[in-house]
């Protein structure tokens, strides 16, 4: 199938047109190189997400070096400057290349781009990096000498009502940051090193331009974000704020990070009106995948499948958070979650599940390398637009069994923990973006201070000033995903415009919507550039003025 490919143009509607374009020589070799390139870099690809799962699913030492070696290989297979050079020159002289064939050529030229550093400057990185991924998996804080995972504490924090015990359980949540700072500084460092030989001030200059965006738009967008959700979130958290002094019995200045149950202050509080917890706390883990199960089902995709190979519930060595990993591009799609029969984690099960599904609907006559998202902030807006659904009365009565009295007695309060939720988690991300992008700039610079002060500017928070622990760097993304946080915001606004788009048939007709995401969103893969791909699905550029509209 791959050999017909050139001969083809894909269109959203996932029919294959026929045409049959004149190439010079240059593109002939670029075809064949494309072509052999789709069988070598798919083996490589596997190979390495196989590795992954296995170092995932059971924290092994042995698992992590054998995924370090296989991210290495894949790295190396695109570090070649010889076939980057000859890459480079024949796409730039060939012509008459399909639409699919020069997509795949451009996004193959990008991933030899990245990659043009020396074997043992890659191999440090990836070294690196395992080391501190493993650290985060094994980690269990400690509290009264006792050793508990992330979903204790996380329950505990929001169980206790004594401020001091609060704090406690806040700080052992924070424990990691002070076992992987020092050593995420000297991978910033090397990340940055290697940013600098490939033309870039810094690393995360670099994987903005890699993940196709300009410095300043990304920024443009969330300075505009900013400045729409300010006022908003000033309003919405002075009255969260009274909320939680009377709960605890303190003035509303003496609020602390601890009272606001998130670790990192990226979730809302349950609200005195509601939480959201009650409707799921006579259910069990495994009632969670099934709600789930039936959920997409109604719409007509297909997460059963993807539950075939996954790994949903807890247990001792696991990787303590959630993800969705496409194996091979070609159907396996597995999940890795820790279950608890919580409302977080109901949408977190469908928050994966759509990204799950969104891989399971590329068309599969793509290319390898186009056989995925759009964009890696287009997956989060699925994501995030099938997990807010687990916030609905509507979805919590049909699906989750709730009685539709109780639903219809807590709506108003639902859409205003939503409305918080987005408020709150939208702030966070302005925290992430920026504290990133200065920790690149000057790895040196006092992060503890910075972090604190970050946190204050957009969180309003009142940090602790006698902290000297880096509680940054008990956030893993900055490891396992850096200069990655922007595109779960991203994906909000993307999930905003969706929305919009698909207006009352998504209200009214969910399996009909479904149909309109799986022909427009999941098929085209990464077919389009994000910027044509967002105007095409949602009929309008991306912006945060959608998103913001919903939180009036």
């Amino acid at each position: 199938m791959k050999a017909l490919l050139a001969s083809f143009v894909f269109v959203t509607t996932g029919i294959l047109v026929f045409a049959q374009p004149l190439m010079n020589n240059e593109a002939i070799e670029l075809q064949r190189i494309l072509n052999q390139y789709q069988t070598e870099c798919l083996e490589l690809f596997k190979k390495a997400n196989a590795a992954e799962w296995e170092a995932m699913t059971t924290g092994k030492e042995e698992a992590f070096k054998r995924c370090t070696a296989a991210k290495l290989e894949y790295a190396k297979y695109h570090s070649n400057r010889e076939q980057y050079a000859k890459i480079k020159t024949l796409f730039q002289r060939a012509t008459s290349l399909s639409a699919v064939d020069k997509r795949a050529a451009e996004k193959m030229l990008v991933a030899y781009e990245q990659n043009q550093l020396p074997p043992e400057l890659l191999q440090k990185m990836q070294e690196m990096s395992s080391e501190i991924e493993m650290i985060f998996q094994n980690f269990r804080g400690k509290l009264d000498g006792k050793e508990y995972s992330n979903n204790d504490l996380l329950e505990a924090i929001e169980a206790e009502t004594d401020s001091a015990k609060r704090q406690q359980i806040w700080e052992a949540l924070k424990q990691v940051g002070e076992q992987s700072a020092a050593k995420i500084v000297a991978l910033a460092k090397v990340r940055n090193q290697a940013a600098k030989q490939l033309g870039f001030k810094n690393y995360w200059e670099m994987q903005v331009h890699f993940q196709e965006y300009k410095p300043q738009e990304l920024l443009a967008i969330f300075e505009e974000l900013d400045k729409l959700t300010k006022p908003l979130f000033v309003q919405m958290k002075n009255e969260l704020d009274a909320e939680l002094a009377e709960k605890f019995g303190i003035a509303p200045e003496k609020l602390m990070p601890w009272h606001y149950d998130n670790p990192f202050f990226q979730q809302a509080p349950p609200s005195k009106e509601i939480n959201t917890n009650i409707f799921f706390e006579d259910k069990t883990e495994e009632d969670i995948i099934a709600i789930a199960v039936k959920y997409f089902k109604h719409l007509g995709l297909d997460f059963e499948t993807i539950l075939k190979n996954s790994d949903m519930f807890y247990r001792e060595g696991k990787n303590q958070h959630a993800f969705s990993i496409d194996m091979d591009t070609l159907g396996d799609v597995r999940n890795l979650c820790n279950v608890r029969p919580t409302s977080d984690w109901m949408e977190t099960v469908l928050h994966e599940a759509g990204h799950g599904v969104y891989s399971l609907g590329h068309n599969r006559n793509l290319p390898f390398n186009l056989r995925d998202p759009a964009h890696i902030f287009t997956t989060e807006g699925v994501a995030m637009l099938l997990g807010a659904k687990a916030r609905e009365p509507k979805w919590l009565s049909r699906f989750a069994d709730v009685d539709e009295k109780e639903t219809e007695k807590y709506a108003a309060a639902l859409k205003k923990q939503r409305i918080r939720e987005q408020l709150i988690f939208c702030r966070w991300t302005l925290v992430m973006l920026n504290f990133e992008k200065m920790l690149y700039e000057n790895p040196d610079a006092g992060l503890v201070k910075l972090w604190q002060e970050t946190v204050e500017k957009y969180q309003l928070l009142n940090y602790p000033k006698e902290r000297e622990q880096g509680d940054w760097a008990s956030k893993p993304h900055f490891v396992i995903a850096p200069v990655y946080y922007h595109n779960y915001m991203l994906g909000e606004l993307f999930a905003a415009q969706l929305r919009r788009s698909l207006g009352t048939v998504f209200q009214n007709d969910e399996p009909k919507a479904a149909v309109i995401l799986n022909e427009k969103v999941f098929a085209p893969g990464a077919l389009y550039p994000w910027r044509e791909f967002v105007k095409q699905t949602t009929g309008e550029p991306l912006s945060p003025k959608a998103f913001a509209e919903e939180l009036r």
